[in-house]
């Protein structure tokens, strides 16, 4: 029977553990579910040297590799170092054009280098960066789901999404975007599955969306 498994690997978004994806249930007989983690990189580690790091991290072949916003990013470089059955990109950018223009911007100034990554420990600044909103009364929840506020690694990862090149959405890739994300609203269009009133955190607010459907899109 467990030849017959499919195994899932999970990315959750930047800043955050995988504890995003703990309502995210699929058929037992059929799929495993495997949490990945943010590691800390080397200050001046490339994308792709990363992505073939956190490559150490899968364990079995022709798998479904999932990613969430950075992590989206970060799977469709994983890809291609991987024999990847699925490759499943939630709330992120099929390419740099998808980027919205403040973060353009950043990219252009460079003034991502002096963003205040050093007042992460405050959790509603986290939030903005990670999630697009502030805490209000979520408090509690964010600070559950937001753990990794190492400035080394926000300092990097923001520089990598503000500098990714991929200039063209990856052919193989299901690209699953809602039409309220406010961190990238331009990522709807194309060969992309919308998801009505989805936002940024929608793996987390509208799982039972992705517990109905990611059987039918790993297996389509």
């Amino acid at each position: 029977m467990n030849s017959k498994l499919t195994h899932v690997y999970l990315m959750p978004g930047m800043a955050a553990n995988p504890t995003i994806f703990e309502h995210i249930n699929l058929p037992e007989e059929a799929y495993k579910i495997h949490w990945l983690e943010w590691q800390i990189p080397d200050i001046n580690e490339t994308l792709n040297a990363y992505a073939q790091r956190m490559c150490q991290f899968i364990k079995h072949d022709n798998i479904v590799l999932l990613g969430v916003s950075f992590g989206g990013i970060l799977v469709q470089e994983m890809s291609k170092f991987l024999n990847v059955k699925k490759l499943i990109v939630v709330s992120s950018v099929k390419s740099h054009h998808e980027l919205p223009k403040r973060l353009k911007l950043l990219k252009v100034t460079k003034a991502y280098k002096i963003l205040p990554t050093s007042l992460v420990s405050n959790i509603d600044l986290l939030a903005k960066y990670a999630f697009g909103e502030t805490i209000k009364k979520r408090v509690d929840l964010y600070k559950k789901y937001l753990s990794v506020s190492d400035k080394t690694y926000l300092d990097w990862a923001i520089k990598q999404v503000v500098c990714w090149d991929q200039e063209e959405p990856h052919p193989e890739a299901i690209y699953i975007h809602g039409d309220n994300d406010a961190v990238f609203p331009h990522s709807c269009g194309g060969n992309c599955t919308v998801v009505k009133g989805g936002t940024h955190i929608m793996v987390i607010s509208k799982y039972k969306w992705f517990n109905e459907n990611l059987p039918k899109l790993i297996e389509a």
